[in-house]
């Protein structure tokens, strides 16, 4: 009896990563045409208007959306059929691209409809990100959630090397018209793989509660636990300063060299994110999760600050290379800790509170981009700026200078705020103080 049990767990096990497998594939294809798409589109909004804000804006109406309506999306992920939620998450995504290809291909693309689509594809996004996250804790072991994380995000940054190639190319050959319309195709991969998947959900909820009671529920659960609400919070930083040097890399490296190099930076940038993705899919990470997301600040706070050192192609790559080699690693460790600490009936909506709490400063990021960018540090560094006689010689002087200089901030910034949370005693004993769920 004993070893039919065990074999009808092994079979369980099997089929559970076999279901993880297809879903990441499915998904890591729709993001290379989903990426694609964005890159091409972001070089036009830059090349129609030449402004950092506007630039950044498209950043904006991506995040904003889905962080407002998480809780919501969290709890309702939690009442329903998970695979379901994905499926209709891809479709409406897709119905979106579908738009824009019609809009370009008949020559009334206007700005404001890449805000109205990159809102709606927030929106999917913040039902599909629980929805897929709590599915992952339901189909694999514990040991293995590291090492899910850093496939995830292997998926996610082998898309951003492979998509800015593929734009450039389509864009070369059949202009937005041919990239929007392998996203579409890609969209379509992604849902037949999810039509075709057996993705587990946990037992239905035993308390019949209204959708705003669950929603407030992630959020009291994660308050009651001061070391997660202290990680939460860390993230959350980590979310301001790093999403504000990344939407200014384009205008940045656009200020003093062309498209071809701007992808070959973007390119080298996603590689070293697909590198941190893979040592962390091999490796696992280290065992104590808090201390090893430290360990790896020091080093993307270096990226940072070398990617804005000089107006050089190869020195800019090579800093953004390794800030998001970084970056991977300092995300894999947390999303470990999380799915190890939430009951996987909770996950929805615990972790689209998490998402909503971790990614709210990114919007502040986006919005204070443009400005920094334009109106604070582009002058200091502009031909005739006040800080050019005793910054120009390291930084440079013209276009695109002052945002380097601000990247030198920010991976300040950075090292600031781990050398803080390592004098915090419940975020580094959070490991310990919160037993694991299940």
């Amino acid at each position: 009896m004993t070893e039919l049990v065990s074999a009808s767990a092994a079979s369980a096990r099997g089929s559970g990563r076999r279901t993880f497998l297809s879903l990441w594939l499915g998904q890591v294809i729709s993001l290379v045409g989903t990426r694609a798409t964005a890159f091409a589109l972001g070089v036009w909004v830059f090349q129609q208007t030449g402004s950092a804000t506007w630039f950044a804006a498209i950043a904006l109406a991506s995040n904003l959306p889905a962080i407002l309506v998480s809780p919501l999306a969290g709890a309702w992920v939690d009442r329903t059929d998970r695979r379901r939620v994905m499926i209709g998450a891809d479709t409406l995504a897709a119905l979106g691209s579908l738009a824009l290809l019609l809009l370009v291909a008949t020559g009334h693309l206007a700005l404001w409809h890449l805000y109205a689509v990159a809102t709606l594809a927030s929106l999917v996004g913040a039902f599909q990100f629980p929805a897929f996250s709590a599915s992952v804790t339901l189909l694999l072991p514990k040991d293995q959630y590291a090492r899910a994380s850093g496939l995830v995000q292997l998926g996610r940054t082998g898309s951003d090397v492979v998509a800015p190639l593929l734009a450039g190319g389509l864009l070369g050959s059949f202009g937005l018209t041919g990239v929007i319309a392998v996203d579409l195709v890609t969209f379509l991969i992604a849902v037949t793989v999810l039509v075709l998947a057996r993705v587990p959900s946990p037992p239905p909820p035993t308390e019949r509660r209204s959708l705003w009671a669950d929603a407030g529920s992630g959020w009291s659960w994660i308050r009651r636990r001061p070391g997660l609400l202290w990680l939460l919070g860390l993230i959350a930083s980590f979310n301001l300063w790093l999403p504000l040097a990344l939407v200014l890399t384009t205008p940045m490296v656009l200020g003093f060299t062309g498209v071809e190099e701007l992808g070959l930076v973007l390119g080298l940038g996603a590689a070293g994110a697909l590198a941190g993705s893979f040592t962390l899919t091999a490796w696992g990470g280290p065992e104590g999760k808090v201390r090893g997301l430290l360990a790896f600040t020091p080093v993307l706070a270096l990226g940072l600050i070398v990617a804005g050192l000089k107006p050089s192609v190869p020195l800019t790559a090579a800093g953004l290379f390794l800030a998001m080699f970084a970056a991977p690693l300092i995300h894999g460790c947390s999303q470990a800790i999380w799915q190890r600490k939430v009951p996987p009936e909770l996950q929805g909506r615990v972790f689209a509170v998490r998402r909503m709490i971790a990614q709210a400063t990114a919007p502040v990021a986006f919005l204070a981009a443009g400005p920094l960018a334009d109106g604070v540090f582009g002058p200091l560094l502009a031909a005739g700026g006040s800080a050019v006689g005793s910054l120009g010689g390291l930084w440079g002087v013209g276009p695109g200078r002052g945002i380097g200089l601000l990247f030198a901030l920010l991976g300040g910034l950075l090292l600031l705020t781990s050398v803080f949370a390592f004098a915090h005693r419940p975020l580094m004993a959070v490991e310990q103080d919160v037993p694991d769920a299940g």
